[in-house]
């Protein structure tokens, strides 16, 4: 499972959609969502969109990985799609915040690959807020004040990509991948093939 995080705006949802064209053994996990759908988005693909009522039974029922409450709308993945991915051998990307972070590594630390995804100066930050023409100056104003608080949880993460450029941020996810791809204790029957080599196989 490979968690990207970051404040509204770093680019988390750039670097996902990257990643997600570039290889074909990652799935995106969908999270569920009580926020209203926006124009361009589609239910399935960007969000499952859900009242209040069906998410707090969700919640009720452990049908979901992790939740949290953002900007007063509920987020959350859930847990079917997730396994299904992983048990079909696939890696599974989260696109959460690092309540949910926390969440996901108290169920399954050991198979978790955590990233946290900086903007280069608060400056920019507010500037691609604006560039992106999704939300009012005073949603701009509430995601800067939340983003001092998000970020100071950098410390919480396995690694941490400062997003200067957008495709040398999606170069070192990339990397981040393929090194934890292949440490021994993910590598599915290394051991036999290693013993078959030591036999002569």
């Amino acid at each position: 499972m490979l968690v990207l995080s970051s404040p509204s705006g770093a680019g988390k949802t750039s670097i996902s959609r990257r990643l997600l064209e570039l290889d074909d053994s990652l799935s995106l996990s969908i999270s569920a969502t009580t926020r209203p759908r926006r124009p361009a988005e589609t239910e399935g693909e960007h969000y499952f969109f859900v009242s209040a009522a069906r998410f707090e039974e969700m919640v009720k029922t452990g049908a979901l990985f992790e939740h949290a409450m953002v900007f007063g709308n509920q987020y959350g993945t859930p847990r079917e799609p997730v396994e299904e991915a992983l048990d079909a051998g696939r890696d599974v990307l989260f696109d959460i915040d690092w309540q949910g972070t926390q969440q996901v590594a108290e169920k399954a630390r050991d198979d978790l690959v955590s990233v946290f995804i900086l903007p280069p100066s608060t400056e920019e930050l507010e500037r691609r807020l604006h560039s992106r023409a999704q939300d009012s100056d005073e949603v701009v104003r509430g995601r800067m004040a939340k983003a001092a608080d998000e970020m100071s949880h950098w410390a919480e993460y396995d690694y941490i990509i400062i997003n200067h450029d957008l495709e040398q941020s999606v170069a070192q996810v990339e990397a981040i991948l393929t090194a934890e791809r292949l440490k021994r204790e993910r590598r599915v029957g290394l051991r036999d093939f290693v013993e078959g080599l030591r036999i002569g196989r």
